[in-house]
């Protein structure tokens, strides 16, 4: 029995080193099979030592068998691999596995092949210590490609990630061409290029055909085929002409003289286009010099009794809605009138007073003669029949006919000094642009009126203006202090003692061209004779430049209730931006600036609310080729 114990002894004693050596063995396979990225980043004499040590187990069995180590290891490479590519999928390197001919193996096909191999060899596999080497060298090699072409992989994913980033500009081929075409340019006035001539002309050709090519393209899918082929001989081109100028001093300072010439260009550019414009909203179109010719004609063809208009009766009626209207535009005030009726609740209550100067007077009538606004009652005046409306009566008519007064439209050499062209326009020569401060003269039988400029376009029923109370205030007016330039500041000279003691720069604007005029409250307060007075005071010019709102800022200055502004929306004559939301609330809008609707240089996004109410069909405009 002591001789057998002894013997059971001495064997286990054996059998402990070998089994100390199957467990440092299997620990190694294990690191193997568990470490095959990390390994790369280990100093090469390391890893070949590991590789040689290690098992030839095939890595899937191993990962199969150990569901709790296979987590480990996917937390243990995610660093290492975000070290390697921030903002990429780390769990990629355990998805994607190689095989032993070095084919990639997704997560679950590397599953397949494993339980496969299990239930076929019934555990383990073993192979060769070199083939187990060659395999740990293509799975390094297939995972760090991987990572490297994860995006060629999952183009639609790493699509999804980037797309705001890595979106192509679809201008940036043609803006490219451009910049060669500059810089072919400078070349050109560079001595060292001029010297040469033969590539002097070369360079001139493949700039044509660049230029040609490039035609109008603001897309660079607006290039034709051909277009990187002469591109590419321009840039061809262009690096010899580099090679035979070394000094960048001198294109730097061609640079310059082209930036600075292109600068004077552009400012000249815009000065005659503010020039332009303000001609153009002078100008008058054939058309509209053609109508009045038309319907003057017709006109006089009429017997006197065909001449006259309806319901004199309802002219001096107070408890009417009575407009004044003053303008020699026949189609602007065509759509003034057309647009009040149709939008309104009872058109027979409507009174219109339209006056008009001695050329227009008798086409003005013609037109509303032959297109009668439903039942409103319209009423056509001639100014120079107010005979009481004189030099002596009015300051500022003695004012506008003065020498110096015309002058000051009218010299050119003066035209290209001032460099605030607006105030320019002649209609501020016209009486008709400051009759409305004269309301209770012609119309003494009323008490209360809306004014409205021939520019604007009704779009609502407004006979709700005349039941505010506008507690003793004389002019209903929306304000428009919204930005500074609409202050009293902006249009009276406060370097004045006289202005800067009544009023304050920094008070609200308010607008013409919709406002409600209590004629009853103007009498009592004599507001005309005020309005004498300020003018009288402006005689040498220096309180204010011409036009009409800045005496009516002074002249109603405390006397004006301030509307709503959804009653008046003004803008549509020189800003696109006006809101469609504040055009869909507004009672009145208004046409003010000099885009006008009926001038080729209007908005067109604008027009249409204009043009609906004029009918083109019309014979005198058939004939005039008016069109919308």
């Amino acid at each position: 029995m002591a001789r057998t114990g002894r013997s059971v002894l001495l064997l286990l004693l054996l059998l402990i080193p070998t089994a100390l050596s199957l467990l440092l063995l299997y620990e190694r396979r294990l690191a193997v099979a568990l470490n095959p990225i990390q390994r790369k980043d280990f100093p090469a004499g390391i890893a070949s030592q590991e590789t040689a040590s290690s098992l030839k187990e095939p890595v899937g069995a191993v990962l199969l068998d150990l569901e709790e180590p296979l987590k480990f290891a996917k937390h243990s490479i995610e660093p290492t691999d975000q070290e390697l590519l921030p903002g990429k999928k780390a769990n990629r390197v355990l998805s994607e596995i190689t095989s032993g001919d070095g084919a990639v193996l997704k997560g679950g096909e590397l599953i397949d092949q494993v339980t496969g191999r299990k239930a076929q060899d019934g555990g383990l596999a073993t192979g060769s210590m070199d083939q187990q080497e060659k395999h740990t060298e293509s799975q390094q090699q297939s995972s760090s490609e991987g990572r490297s072409l994860e995006g060629g992989k999952n183009p639609q994913k790493e699509n999804t990630d980037g797309r705001s980033r890595n979106m192509p500009l679809s201008d940036t081929r043609v803006r490219d061409i451009r910049d060669q075409l500059i810089k072919a340019k400078v070349y050109l006035g560079l001595g060292a290029i001029r010297a040469n001539p033969q590539y002097l002309r070369d360079l001139r050709q493949r700039i044509r055909e660049v230029q040609k090519v490039l035609g109008d393209a603001s897309k660079d899918s607006d290039l034709p085929k051909n277009a990187n082929e002469k591109v590419k001989a321009l840039e061809q081109t262009l690096v010899k002409g580099k090679q035979t100028q070394d000094d960048c001093s001198v294109a730097v300072k061609k640079l310059r003289a082209m930036l600075h010439s292109a600068e004077e260009q552009l400012h000249a550019q815009k000065k005659q286009t503010v020039f332009l414009t303000q001609l153009a909203a002078k100008t008058l179109p054939k058309g509209l010099h053609c109508l009045p010719l038309r319907l003057a004609n017709e006109y006089f063809s009429l017997d006197p009794s065909q001449q006259q208009f309806p319901n004199h009766e309802k002219l001096d009626d107070p408890k009417l809605y009575h407009y004044a209207l003053f303008s020699d535009n026949i189609l602007a005030t065509a759509v003034v009138v057309n647009s009040t009726v149709l939008n309104a609740k009872h058109p027979s209550h409507h009174v219109f007073h339209i006056v008009t100067d001695r050329l227009n007077y008798a086409p003005m009538r013609m037109w509303f003669l032959s297109n009668p606004p439903g039942k409103a009652t319209i009423e056509v005046q001639n100014i120079d029949e107010f005979t009481w409306l004189n030099d002596s009566s009015s300051l500022v008519l003695k004012q506008l006919g003065s020498q110096s007064m015309i002058d000051y439209y009218f010299r050119a050499q003066r035209a290209n000094s001032d460099s605030d062209l607006k105030y320019r326009n002649p209609k501020y020569l016209s009486m008709l642009n400051h009759l409305r401060f004269y309301l209770p003269e012609i119309y003494p039988k009323l008490d209360k009126m809306v004014f409205l400029d021939g520019d604007v376009v009704v779009r609502k029923d407004i006979t709700g203006l005349w039941s505010i109370d506008m507690k003793g205030k004389v002019n209903g007016a929306v304000e428009t202090c919204g930005e500074s330039f609409h202050r009293f500041g902006r249009y009276l000279n406060f370097s004045s003692p006289v202005i800067a003691k009544n009023f304050d720069p920094d008070a609200c604007g308010w607008a013409f061209g919709m406002n409600v005029f209590d004629l009853a409250e103007w009498r009592r307060q004599n507001i005309t004779e005020l309005y004498h007075f300020w003018q009288k005071l402006n005689e040498d010019g220096l309180l204010w430049k011409l036009g009409t709102l800045p005496p009516g800022l002074v002249t109603f200055w405390n006397k004006t209730f301030p509307l709503d502004r959804s009653w008046h929306v003004l803008g549509l004559g020189y800003n696109p931006h006006v809101s469609s939301r504040d055009l869909e609330r507004a009672a009145v809008i208004h046409y003010n600036g000099n885009l006008k609707p009926w001038l080729e240089i209007g908005l067109p996004k604008f027009r249409s609310y204009w043009s609906k109410y004029l009918d083109y069909d019309q014979p005198f405009l058939r004939e005039c080729n008016i069109n919308p």
